[in-house]
């Protein structure tokens, strides 16, 4: 009674705590053993009777618990007596741990039979039944996934005066079974890799399924048979590129160029590059940059790419030094009055026209009016008379037919003065014009 006490207190702590509980690879759980019986309490022979089978059935559900039935048969002697025992359980188990050898707590309630034929009173219409607690332990060894050694020891006490306290001992088989599959590759949800995509043992239940033994959830390419170095893919133009990952997969390139080829190696993929033999920018679609007016410079920086020019000119072209050394002897002999940009008098006149021709005989190149004036008035008043003088010429040369774009003014002031302004004489002179080759 004290072995019963005390298994039970095990049993229910174990069941409480769960501090060994361990899963089951499969689910249900199929025992045959023999049944062996031992006879306790006063007036009974202790003897060993063998006898058989002893079946059972449980269900796993977690954390290293299961719940099942089992059921025995047996023949028991006493002294002269002889009986026919049978049991029928429900039963409660905990695995203390997993692996090959698996020891449990077992324990549950039942009904035990020991008949000889003699009718009695009992709790059921057979009245040689007798409700049964009973609680042991045991050990499975497996011997594979599924099939295991079974040896199990209980002690069940009879709550009936009729029968016997008793020892059940079992030895014999265990299957183990059922193991989910919802794939139903073959391949237990335990064991499998892709337990939602059927597949085959070798790949632990992946599918391969262009047989290039890539599986497929690593396999870039999975309907098209490939080559581990490039994530199961193929690499059609050899370049060493995978053709996923090539954006000229029949055409051998480089990784520079993401396996296009770029036949002058000016970075630009033949299939993008207008001039595929001569190395080019990109921002010229792959061509050299021509030169349009001949004149040494590429046209993507010669300013005037249809007109020759000079490159201190960024490729536009310079009035000739003579003609603008002519212009100025033209230009000193336009003066004007004190505070005044007004164009007057004969000469002045006939000197515009000098240059006015000049400018038409010479049509390449652009001319800067640069106007100045002498020291009366204050500085801003001296730097816009100067400009308005400047402007007063163009506008003439304008009307006499030179084009707009041709000219361009620009005021000094009472800067850069060619006389003395202490004197009338060369504030005379320093209120003037002179001329300059324009650059862009």
């Amino acid at each position: 009674m004290r072995f019963l006490k005390l298994s039970t207190s095990v049993f229910f702590f174990l069941i409480l705590t769960n501090s060994f509980g361990q899963t089951q690879d499969n689910t249900w759980l199929f025992t045959a053993n023999t049944n062996i019986i031992n006879l306790l309490g006063d007036n009974v022979e202790q003897a060993v009777n063998i006898g058989g089978p002893a079946l059972s059935l449980s269900r796993y559900l977690g954390g290293g618990v299961s719940i099942g039935g089992q059921y025995s048969l047996g023949q028991v002697n006493n002294f002269n007596d002889s009986f026919s025992y049978t049991s029928v359980d429900g039963i409660l188990k905990v695995n203390i741990s997993s692996g090959s050898f698996v020891p449990y707590l077992v324990g549950g309630y039942g009904f035990s039979q020991f008949a000889d034929g003699t009718e009695k009173e009992g709790f059921f219409p057979s009245t040689e039944t007798s409700r049964t607690i009973f609680g042991g332990i045991g050990f499975n060894v497996f011997l594979s996934d599924e099939l295991a050694l079974n040896f199990q020891s209980t002690y069940r006490k009879m709550n009936e005066n009729d029968g016997f306290d008793h020892l059940q001992h079992f030895a014999g088989l265990s299957y183990s079974f059922g193991s989910s599959d919802a794939d139903k590759d073959g391949v237990s949800d335990k064991k499998d890799k892709c337990p939602n995509v059927p597949g085959l043992k070798e790949y632990e239940g992946c599918p391969d399924t262009d047989g290039d033994t890539i599986i497929d959830k690593e396999d870039k390419c999975p309907e098209i048979p490939g080559l581990p170095e490039f994530d199961g893919c193929i690499d059609t133009d050899g370049d060493g590129i995978a053709d996923p990952d090539d954006n000229c997969p029949e055409e051998a390139g480089s990784v520079e160029t993401n396996g296009c080829p770029d036949t002058d190696g000016d970075g630009v993929i033949d299939n993008e590059d207008k001039c595929i033999n001569e190395a080019g920018p990109e921002e010229n679609n792959g061509c050299p940059w021509q030169d349009s007016d001949g004149d040494g410079i590429n046209d993507n920086e010669d300013l005037c790419k249809d007109e020759a020019g000079t490159p201190e000119n960024n490729g536009c072209p310079e009035l000739d030094g003579e003609i603008v050394k002519t212009l100025n002897e033209f230009g000193s002999r336009i003066n004007f009055a004190a505070s005044s940009f007004k164009i007057f008098g004969r000469k002045t006149l006939d000197n515009l026209e000098k240059i006015k021709a000049l400018l038409m005989e010479n049509p390449d190149g652009n001319l800067l009016i640069e106007g100045y004036a002498s020291s009366d008035g204050d500085e801003a008043y001296n730097n816009q008379l100067s400009k308005n003088r400047a402007e007063a010429v163009r506008n003439h040369l304008i009307g006499l037919g030179i084009p707009a774009e041709r000219l361009e003014v620009q005021g000094y002031g009472e800067g850069d003065p060619i006389g003395d302004n202490a004197s009338p004489e060369g504030r005379a002179i320093n209120r003037r014009v002179q001329f300059k080759t324009k650059r862009n």
